[in-house]
């Protein structure tokens, strides 16, 4: 099944989304109705709470009383931090439980309100958020909750900035128009995104990635996105990988260079056993292996060639490749030097700039493309060996 993560800011339209994505299909698991659950009357929830804060919480009917509960929390950052920590393992256990029961093609789609807030981002195949400007939130909510202005601002206020959750988003979705146009998109991108990607995830493919060459020009976003998928990859493999690091190389990982929009990532490990060990793991996180045997060529050793391990992303929304090299072969260095020497020697990087180019005008297929690539990388790791021997320079941590 695909696990989405569904957040937004208050009054930005997250449950008209919701509603959206169910009329397709979706199975909506809303965290905030299951904090209401997991207090009712009876709960040991409720029980701990009351324990907490005292009789005074509940109400007459013996249910919890939100407004006295929300007063004794409101401006007590310990009260509050108490207060989740009995709601919220509870809320995931549910959550665990009812994600269990769903079907196999399911997509799941968590609605998470304070998703970005609590770093639950990485634990997510995908993250929509539900954007509108701050105006048009304050508006929304004086209009459908009867809250004051002043009221509906310090509500925005106290969640998480807009950029803060930009920043977590796979998928933006706009919400500053009517719901005509809110629907179109929320109907697209199930469509052409989350069917197509549970389908992927659920059958072990990779999205595939065309024929045809496209070099794009430099988009800064790139790393942004790099950063997502390599948290979703670090939480994937967790602390049973050892040393595995994962890091974003190629030319989306060099500002300013013009590249294909696919997103290159390497995993360095131990051994290919650890590699492979891993495999079922990427491919639970959305990351399935790539079919067939993958080697790098030792730039500058003739016919030498170190097996690696390959994955592709099955998200049709974001192509990416993942390399999975053992720490210390040709490959895992050549990855990071050249990287690194085109982000420090803008000639260098300009050079290779006007060479894609020239290759992408001779060859709009991507495997002579590749080809063509081979005799400069071999000019590249003799000019990358000498500018590390001149700086010093020795592969990062990670």
């Amino acid at each position: 099944m695909l696990k989405v993560g569904l957040t937004g800011g208050i009054g930005a339209g997250k449950s008209e989304v919701a509603k959206r994505l169910a009329h397709h299909g979706a199975l909506i698991i809303d965290a905030d109705k299951l904090a209401r659950e997991v207090v009712e009357p009876g709960t040991g929830g409720l029980t701990e709470i009351v324990g907490l804060f005292g009789d005074g919480i509940l109400g007459p009917d013996g249910r919890l009383d939100r407004p006295a509960l929300g007063a004794k929390v409101f401006g007590d950052d310990e009260a509050r931090r108490r207060l989740e920590r009995i709601i919220h393992p509870r809320v995931r256990a549910r959550t665990a439980e009812l994600t269990r029961a769903a079907s196999p093609d399911a997509v799941v789609v968590n609605d998470v309100p304070l998703l970005v807030e609590t770093g639950l981002a990485t634990s997510y195949h995908l993250v929509l958020v539900v954007d509108a400007e701050r105006e048009r939130r304050i508006r929304r909510l004086r209009e459908t909750r009867g809250m004051s202005e002043e009221q509906a601002a310090a509500r925005v206020a106290a969640q998480a900035g807009d950029d803060q959750r930009r920043a977590a988003a796979d998928a933006l979705i706009d919400n500053n128009g009517d719901i005509g146009d809110l629907h179109a998109r929320v109907d697209a991108l199930f469509r052409e995104r989350l069917r197509p990607f549970e389908e992927h995830h659920r059958l072990r493919m990779t999205a595939p990635i065309g024929p045809e060459v496209v070099v794009r020009d430099p988009d800064p976003g790139w790393p942004a996105e790099a950063a997502r998928l390599t948290g979703r990859i670090r939480h994937a493999i967790g602390p049973v990988a050892g040393d595995a690091r994962v890091t974003h190389i190629g030319s989306t990982a060099v500002p300013g260079l013009p590249a294909q929009d696919v997103i290159d990532l390497m995993l360095a490990v131990r051994t290919l056993d650890e590699a492979d060990d891993l495999a079922g793991r990427l491919a639970d996180a959305g990351f399935p292996r790539r079919a067939g045997e993958w080697a790098d060529r030792a730039h500058g050793r003739p016919g030498e060639t170190w097996p690696k391990r390959l994955h592709g992303n099955a998200d049709p929304g974001r192509l990416a490749n993942l390399h999975v090299r053992v720490t210390g072969s040709p490959g895992w260095r050549f990855a990071l030097l050249m990287r690194d020497h085109l982000r420090a020697v803008p000639a260098a990087r300009d050079d290779y700039a006007a060479a894609k180019a020239r290759w992408s005008e001779q060859n709009q297929n991507r495997f002579p493309y590749g080809e063509a690539k081979e005799p400069w990388f071999d000019g590249e790791a003799r000019a990358a060996d000498d500018w590390a021997e001149a700086t010093g320079w020795q592969p990062p941590e990670s």
